[in-house]
């Protein structure tokens, strides 16, 4: 895609993910790759139900705004991620309504806060490990991604919500509406005995195209 075309898809992307209120606000951001040296974010304050292509974000790999508006302040940590992970090609980062929730339960497993429970959820992002509670905008989230970005797909950040990387922006789109549908189903769950997948199925269903 050009970048002009990838810029109308990340404006069609936050509207859709505005009017489902997958978030509110000026709540969550939005990047993709643009080439290996360029990278395309929402603006800073900006909500993903009203984003215009010309105001978006370019932005070097050092972080140095080339095109747009002064980026989110969380582009800090998208930038982490695509250094340390050359296939990480996308990232979407959001506070839905359940994964916000699931991000403030305690005593969550820091390995996985979801227990597999269906194979959607196993293909798409395979697990997801919580990132420690930090304020918005810490660069200690930055570094706690850059550290996990080979680990997975997937990321909770505690009290906050979640990161979601893909091959490409519809990609990660994906995965973040399959993970808040998880969470979904999480809740709407509790209290019922849940048939969880074996170990078997969830390691049948990773090593899938391998």
């Amino acid at each position: 895609m050009t970048d002009s075309e990838l810029k109308t898809l990340m404006v069609q992307i936050g509207r859709s993910f505005y009017e489902r209120g997958y978030t509110v606000g000026g709540a969550g951001n939005l990047s993709v790759r643009l080439g290996e040296n360029r990278i395309l974010v929402t603006p800073t304050g900006s909500s993903l139900g009203r984003l215009k292509a010309e105001r978006l974000s370019v932005l070097d790999m050092d972080g140095n705004v080339l095109e747009g508006d002064k980026p989110s302040k969380e582009s800090v940590f998208h930038l982490a991620m695509y250094r340390k992970n050359p296939e990480c090609r996308a990232i979407v980062h959001l506070h839905s309504t359940y994964l916000t929730a699931l991000s403030c339960l305690e005593n969550l497993d820091p390995q996985n806060a979801m227990k597999a429970f269906t194979p959607y959820y196993v293909m798409r992002v395979g697990g997801l490990p919580v990132i420690p509670y930090y304020r918005p905008g810490s660069p200690r989230i930055a570094e706690e991604l850059e550290a996990r970005a080979l680990s997975g797909k997937a990321f909770l950040l505690a009290n906050h919500g979640v990161v979601v990387t893909g091959k490409d922006l519809l990609d990660a789109a994906d995965n973040a509406e399959e993970l808040e549908e998880t969470a979904k189903l999480f809740f709407l769950l509790q209290g019922k005995p849940i048939r969880y997948l074996t170990d078997d199925e969830v390691n049948e269903l990773k090593n899938r195209g391998k």
